[in-house]
Protein backbone atom coordinates (compact mmCIF):
# COMPACT_ATOMS: atom_id res chain seq x y z
CA UNK A 1 0.00 0.00 0.00
CA UNK A 2 1.35 3.44 -0.97
CA UNK A 3 1.91 5.80 1.92
CA UNK A 4 4.08 8.44 0.29
CA UNK A 5 2.96 11.26 -2.04
CA UNK A 6 6.13 11.18 -4.17
CA UNK A 7 5.76 7.44 -4.79
CA UNK A 8 2.07 7.86 -5.68
CA UNK A 9 2.89 10.73 -8.05
CA UNK A 10 5.70 8.73 -9.68
CA UNK A 11 3.31 5.81 -10.22
CA UNK A 12 0.79 8.18 -11.79
CA UNK A 13 3.44 9.43 -14.21
CA UNK A 14 4.92 6.03 -15.07
CA UNK A 15 2.60 3.06 -14.71
CA UNK A 16 -0.58 4.34 -13.06
CA UNK A 17 -2.10 1.62 -10.91
CA UNK A 18 -5.19 1.82 -8.73
CA UNK A 19 -3.09 2.06 -5.57
CA UNK A 20 -1.93 5.55 -6.50
CA UNK A 21 -5.53 6.66 -7.06
CA UNK A 22 -6.56 5.20 -3.70
CA UNK A 23 -3.76 7.20 -2.09
CA UNK A 24 -4.92 10.42 -3.78
CA UNK A 25 -8.56 9.90 -2.80
CA UNK A 26 -7.74 8.93 0.79
CA UNK A 27 -5.47 11.95 1.28
CA UNK A 28 -7.58 14.54 -0.52
CA UNK A 29 -5.31 15.11 -3.55
CA UNK A 30 -8.07 16.20 -5.92
CA UNK A 31 -5.81 17.43 -8.73
CA UNK A 32 -3.83 14.19 -8.90
CA UNK A 33 -7.01 12.10 -8.70
CA UNK A 34 -8.43 14.16 -11.58
CA UNK A 35 -5.34 13.44 -13.69
CA UNK A 36 -5.76 9.73 -12.88
CA UNK A 37 -9.33 9.92 -14.19
CA UNK A 38 -8.20 11.83 -17.29
CA UNK A 39 -5.59 9.18 -18.10
CA UNK A 40 -8.18 6.48 -17.43
CA UNK A 41 -10.39 8.18 -20.06
CA UNK A 42 -13.06 9.07 -17.53
CA UNK A 43 -13.37 12.60 -18.89
CA UNK A 44 -16.58 13.50 -17.09
CA UNK A 45 -15.18 12.50 -13.69
CA UNK A 46 -11.90 14.28 -14.43
CA UNK A 47 -13.71 17.43 -15.54
CA UNK A 48 -15.86 17.51 -12.41
CA UNK A 49 -12.81 17.14 -10.16
CA UNK A 50 -10.83 19.81 -12.01
CA UNK A 51 -13.81 22.17 -12.00
CA UNK A 52 -14.27 21.72 -8.25
CA UNK A 53 -10.83 23.27 -7.57
CA UNK A 54 -10.04 25.32 -10.69
CA UNK A 55 -10.75 28.68 -9.05
CA UNK A 56 -7.99 28.05 -6.50
CA UNK A 57 -5.59 25.90 -8.52
CA UNK A 58 -3.99 27.17 -11.74
CA UNK A 59 -3.09 23.64 -12.89
CA UNK A 60 -6.70 22.51 -12.45
CA UNK A 61 -7.89 25.57 -14.41
CA UNK A 62 -5.51 24.61 -17.22
CA UNK A 63 -6.57 20.94 -17.13
CA UNK A 64 -10.25 21.90 -17.26
CA UNK A 65 -9.48 23.95 -20.38
CA UNK A 66 -7.49 21.04 -21.86
CA UNK A 67 -10.52 18.76 -21.46
CA UNK A 68 -12.65 21.37 -23.23
CA UNK A 69 -10.25 21.08 -26.19
CA UNK A 70 -10.51 17.30 -26.16
CA UNK A 71 -14.31 17.55 -26.08
CA UNK A 72 -14.41 20.37 -28.66
CA UNK A 73 -16.41 22.59 -26.34
CA UNK A 74 -14.24 25.61 -25.51
CA UNK A 75 -15.88 28.18 -23.24
CA UNK A 76 -12.91 29.62 -21.34
CA UNK A 77 -9.36 30.69 -22.09
CA UNK A 78 -6.11 29.58 -20.52
CA UNK A 79 -3.58 32.18 -19.43
CA UNK A 80 -0.27 32.83 -21.15
CA UNK A 81 1.52 31.19 -18.19
CA UNK A 82 -0.74 28.13 -18.15
CA UNK A 83 0.22 27.44 -21.76
CA UNK A 84 3.87 28.08 -21.02
CA UNK A 85 3.98 25.92 -17.89
CA UNK A 86 1.62 23.04 -18.64
CA UNK A 87 0.95 22.46 -22.36
CA UNK A 88 4.22 20.65 -23.10
CA UNK A 89 4.19 18.66 -19.85
CA UNK A 90 0.65 17.43 -20.32
CA UNK A 91 1.08 16.59 -24.01
CA UNK A 92 4.11 14.54 -22.98
CA UNK A 93 2.08 12.72 -20.30
CA UNK A 94 -0.71 12.00 -22.80
CA UNK A 95 1.78 10.66 -25.37
CA UNK A 96 3.41 8.49 -22.68
CA UNK A 97 -0.01 6.94 -21.99
CA UNK A 98 -0.80 6.47 -25.71
CA UNK A 99 -3.60 9.03 -25.72
CA UNK A 100 -2.86 10.07 -29.29
CA UNK A 101 -6.50 10.91 -29.95
CA UNK A 102 -6.42 13.42 -27.07
CA UNK A 103 -3.15 14.89 -28.34
CA UNK A 104 -4.58 15.30 -31.85
CA UNK A 105 -7.68 17.05 -30.54
CA UNK A 106 -5.61 19.43 -28.39
CA UNK A 107 -3.12 20.40 -31.09
CA UNK A 108 -5.93 21.15 -33.54
CA UNK A 109 -6.36 24.29 -31.44
CA UNK A 110 -2.72 25.36 -31.84
CA UNK A 111 -3.56 28.47 -33.86
CA UNK A 112 -6.18 29.49 -31.31
CA UNK A 113 -3.76 28.99 -28.39
CA UNK A 114 -1.12 30.94 -30.31
CA UNK A 115 -3.29 34.05 -29.94
CA UNK A 116 -2.74 33.76 -26.17
CA UNK A 117 0.89 32.60 -26.17
CA UNK A 118 2.90 32.98 -29.40
CA UNK A 119 5.27 30.14 -28.41
CA UNK A 120 2.57 27.43 -28.60
CA UNK A 121 3.67 25.95 -31.95
CA UNK A 122 7.22 25.67 -30.63
CA UNK A 123 6.02 23.89 -27.47
CA UNK A 124 4.02 21.41 -29.55
CA UNK A 125 6.87 20.89 -32.02
CA UNK A 126 9.37 20.26 -29.24
CA UNK A 127 7.25 17.71 -27.39
CA UNK A 128 6.51 15.85 -30.63
CA UNK A 129 10.21 15.79 -31.52
CA UNK A 130 11.18 14.55 -28.06
CA UNK A 131 8.71 11.69 -28.47
CA UNK A 132 10.01 10.60 -31.87
CA UNK A 133 7.47 12.30 -34.15
CA UNK A 134 9.96 14.29 -36.18
CA UNK A 135 7.86 14.88 -39.29
CA UNK A 136 4.90 16.18 -37.28
CA UNK A 137 7.30 18.15 -35.11
CA UNK A 138 8.80 19.96 -38.10
CA UNK A 139 5.31 20.92 -39.30
CA UNK A 140 4.70 22.79 -36.04
CA UNK A 141 8.22 24.23 -35.82
CA UNK A 142 7.98 25.61 -39.35
CA UNK A 143 4.61 27.07 -38.45
CA UNK A 144 6.19 28.60 -35.36
CA UNK A 145 8.84 30.19 -37.59
CA UNK A 146 6.15 31.66 -39.85
CA UNK A 147 4.14 33.02 -36.91
CA UNK A 148 6.79 34.05 -34.40
CA UNK A 149 10.07 34.39 -36.25
CA UNK A 150 11.87 36.46 -33.62
CA UNK A 151 12.20 33.63 -31.09
CA UNK A 152 15.89 32.70 -30.71
CA UNK A 153 15.08 29.49 -28.84
CA UNK A 154 13.02 28.29 -31.80
CA UNK A 155 15.90 28.78 -34.26
CA UNK A 156 18.28 27.04 -31.89
CA UNK A 157 15.85 24.10 -31.58
CA UNK A 158 15.68 23.84 -35.37
CA UNK A 159 19.48 24.00 -35.55
CA UNK A 160 19.71 21.20 -32.98
CA UNK A 161 17.34 19.00 -34.99
CA UNK A 162 19.13 19.69 -38.29
CA UNK A 163 22.49 19.04 -36.65
CA UNK A 164 21.33 15.68 -35.26
CA UNK A 165 19.96 14.75 -38.70
CA UNK A 166 23.34 15.56 -40.27
CA UNK A 167 21.91 18.48 -42.23
CA UNK A 168 24.77 20.84 -41.39
CA UNK A 169 23.90 23.54 -43.94
CA UNK A 170 20.40 23.93 -42.52
CA UNK A 171 21.79 23.77 -38.98
CA UNK A 172 24.21 26.59 -39.77
CA UNK A 173 21.44 28.73 -41.25
CA UNK A 174 19.23 28.19 -38.19
CA UNK A 175 22.12 29.01 -35.83
CA UNK A 176 22.87 32.19 -37.76
CA UNK A 177 19.19 33.19 -37.62
CA UNK A 178 19.25 32.61 -33.86
CA UNK A 179 22.39 34.70 -33.36
CA UNK A 180 21.03 37.46 -35.59
CA UNK A 181 18.08 37.79 -33.21
CA UNK A 182 20.11 37.31 -30.01
CA UNK A 183 23.87 37.62 -30.65
CA UNK A 184 24.96 36.36 -27.23
CA UNK A 185 22.72 33.27 -27.06
CA UNK A 186 25.28 30.89 -25.60
CA UNK A 187 23.90 27.50 -26.81
CA UNK A 188 23.83 28.83 -30.39
CA UNK A 189 27.38 30.22 -30.13
CA UNK A 190 28.52 26.84 -28.86
CA UNK A 191 26.78 25.01 -31.72
CA UNK A 192 28.22 27.43 -34.27
CA UNK A 193 31.67 26.54 -33.01
CA UNK A 194 30.91 22.82 -33.43
CA UNK A 195 29.61 23.44 -36.93
CA UNK A 196 32.68 25.45 -37.93
CA UNK A 197 34.91 22.60 -36.73
CA UNK A 198 33.04 20.16 -38.99
CA UNK A 199 33.32 22.31 -42.12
Amino acid sequence: MIENYEIAKEKLLTNMDEECQQFFVKNGYILENAYYELLSENLEKAKNLFNAIKNNDIRAHWASFMISLIEGDVREYPSYFELRNFLEIDLNILITYFKGDYVEKIIRYADFMFTINPEVHKFIGRVLYNNGYEQQSMFFLERAKNYFYHDPELHYLLAFIYYNDGNLAQAQKAVNDCLYILPNYFPAKSMLKKLEEKV
